[in-house]
């Protein structure tokens, strides 16, 4: 199978501080900061100062997450999964016939790999293109991105305590209960070197269900990555073992589809990405792979599911014209609110575009419009209404055409 340099240095050109220029990076150490400022601030100003061992250890421990949070963010971040170096090709030029071709990369893509539309790269074990850190999670990175998703709960739990025992510590003294009404006495005398007013108090609450919400969101995520590490399994690969599966049955075929990368053991499959070095094992083409299989296993079941797809496939005709706009208030009110929650794109179709549709919902196609020439194909959903199926006797003709603009 062909070399890879090291993943590494291939994609330095695709790191830089560009990435901390979009709004997921910007909510998340927004996010970061405000919980980890305000639990410092409560402690230093009214819970637990700095005068005893408990405050001193409190604040160095609640430094300690923040640093092991944005250290592991930060490198996930930019240590990045590691993409497959444009035009890459197996090292046997047999090989090719098992692999799918790439043709924004201009190379093929080595087992595990998928491009990434976000990116615009071909990613290594890519599981998925994360907003919150603006870039895939994948082979280099997965280990940071899964230890950055344990400590930030941590953190936020830490933080969350001690946000709220500031809060009723400030606020005991002062509050009366009566039988039928909530007082709160403020002329009390304040407790700590600094009065805790109105504005400390609000900003201490929006502290606190931040972190709260982390903890909880964040924590559900953590559960999700390390249920695919101990499988060895990303995202994708899961729905593909899915799609074998069904393929088998559908067509009642005497085969088995062997997943081939679960070792079969949670610990081994545990230390193919979390290592004392930091860095997972292999260069992200090689693989450890389960008994019996061999390096081409889930490839060749791409290969034979991408066959599969393209067999079933409708053609359709595009009968008005469709900017590709999200929100296509000129086709209609259900086709507005029937709009598939994805973050998958748009296609623009021009009157008589021919397309592949491949999925369909009550009022929204996805399909590949059928490209005049080589290039990158275009795939996307548009409004149902935009188009009417036609036969496959029309598709040929219109191929055919098309052929022949672009022979003369």
């Amino acid at each position: 199978m062909g070399r890879v340099s090291s993943g590494l240095s291939d994609q330095r050109e695709e790191m830089g501080l560009i990435r901390l220029c979009h709004w997921g990076p910007a909510v998340a150490l927004s996010v970061i900061t405000v919980c980890t400022c305000m639990a410092i601030l409560d402690s230093l100003l009214w819970y637990w100062p700095t005068d005893t061992p408990g405050g001193l250890l409190n604040l160095a421990v609640l430094s300690l997450w923040a640093f092991l949070i944005l250290y592991n963010y930060f490198s996930a971040m930019f240590v990045g999964p590691g993409y497959v170096p444009y035009g890459w090709k197996p090292e046997k030029p047999e090989d090719v016939q098992y692999l799918q071709y790439c043709n924004i990369c201009q190379g093929y893509k080595p087992p595990r790999s998928h491009h990434c539309r976000k990116c615009n790269r071909c990613v290594m074990k890519m599981d998925h293109h994360c907003p919150w850190i603006n870039n895939c999670c994948g082979h280099y990175n997965h280990a940071y991105f899964t230890w950055f998703l344990l400590l930030a709960p941590l953190g936020c739990l830490h933080a969350s305590a001690i946000i709220s025992l500031t809060i009723y510590s400030q606020l005991y003294h002062r509050i009366s209960f009566g039988m039928t009404k909530l007082q709160i006495d403020v002329s009390a005398p304040p407790v700590g070197p600094v009065p805790f007013g109105v504005s400390a108090f609000a900003a201490s609450l929006f502290a606190l269900g931040l972190a709260v919400g982390t903890t909880i969101a964040v924590g559900m995520l953590f559960c999700v990555q390390i249920k695919i590490i101990l499988r060895n399994k990303t995202s994708i690969e899961t729905w593909i073992e899915e799609k074998a599966r069904d393929r088998i049955n559908y067509y009642k075929l005497d085969e088995k589809f062997v997943f081939p990368y679960d070792l079969g053991s949670r610990w081994a499959n545990f230390k193919q990405v979390v290592t004392l070095k930091g860095m997972p094992r292999g260069n992200g083409v090689h693989w450890a792979l389960h008994e019996g299989c061999d390096p081409y296993t889930l490839t060749v079941e791409q290969l034979k599911q991408k066959a599969d797809k393209r067999a079933r496939t409708v053609p359709y005709r595009a009968s008005e014209n469709y900017s590709g706009a999200c929100c296509p208030i000129t086709k209609g009110v259900r086709t507005l609110f029937g709009m598939p929650c994805t973050d998958e794109p748009r296609i623009k179709l021009t009157q008589g575009d021919v397309v592949l549709i491949t999925r369909a919902t009550k009022h929204w196609f996805y399909g590949e419009k059928v490209a005049d020439g080589e290039g990158e194909r275009e795939r996307g959903w548009f409004p149902r209404r935009c188009a009417e199926r036609i036969s496959l006797p029309d598709m040929e003709s219109t191929e055919n055409s098309t052929e022949g603009k672009k022979n003369s």
